[in-house]
């Protein structure tokens, strides 16, 4: 039993470590939208307090894998920068870069949330409060974002399509 319990504990310490990764690929992410998009200020201004969140919640996987007596993975932080960097390189080159970007933020926030809802329910298992309280609180701001992408994806779409009808390249940034 002690075993298994040794097992839990270890499972649990990886997927911290898998979203603190995560947290850095999104911080990624995000710095890097935040600093391309120009003609659509009501999305840059909540990405970009979005990142400051996001910067939080690193920090608050931090503290909780530091507690629990580990450290996180600079590899699997890096490789996950690496990919999004690669990702948003890409991105850019599209004519419709603010849809993708929006598109990607928005299934980003809920692959977040799913995560973030099993490490809560391995944390409960567990018994350890306080790194229960601190996903929860990480969880939050997520669906709070996630949120706030579904209830603006209409109207930025719009916007995006009105300044291409327009001719405008105000459309891609």
């Amino acid at each position: 039993m002690a075993e298994d319990t040794h097992e839990s504990d270890e499972r649990l310490m990886q997927w911290l470590r898998d979203a603190h990764a995560m947290e850095k690929q999104a911080e990624t992410m995000l710095s890097g939208m935040e600093a391309r998009i120009e003609h659509y200020p009501h999305l840059r201004k909540r990405i970009a307090q979005h990142l400051k969140e996001t910067q939080h919640q690193a920090q608050r996987l931090d503290d909780a894998i530091g507690r629990l007596g580990g450290s996180t993975s600079a590899i699997k932080d890096t490789v996950a920068s690496l990919t999004t960097m690669a990702q948003g390189l890409m991105g850019s080159m599209a004519g419709d870069e603010v849809m993708k970007g929006l598109l990607a933020g928005y299934t980003f926030e809920h692959y977040e949330i799913g995560a973030y809802r099993i490490l809560i329910a391995a944390a409960a298992t567990l018994g350890d409060i306080e790194t229960t309280r601190i996903l929860r609180e990480n969880l939050r701001e997520e669906e709070d974002m996630a949120q706030w992408l579904s209830s603006n994806i209409d109207p930025l779409t719009a916007e995006y399509l009105e300044h291409q009808a327009a001719g405008s390249a105000r459309a891609k940034r």
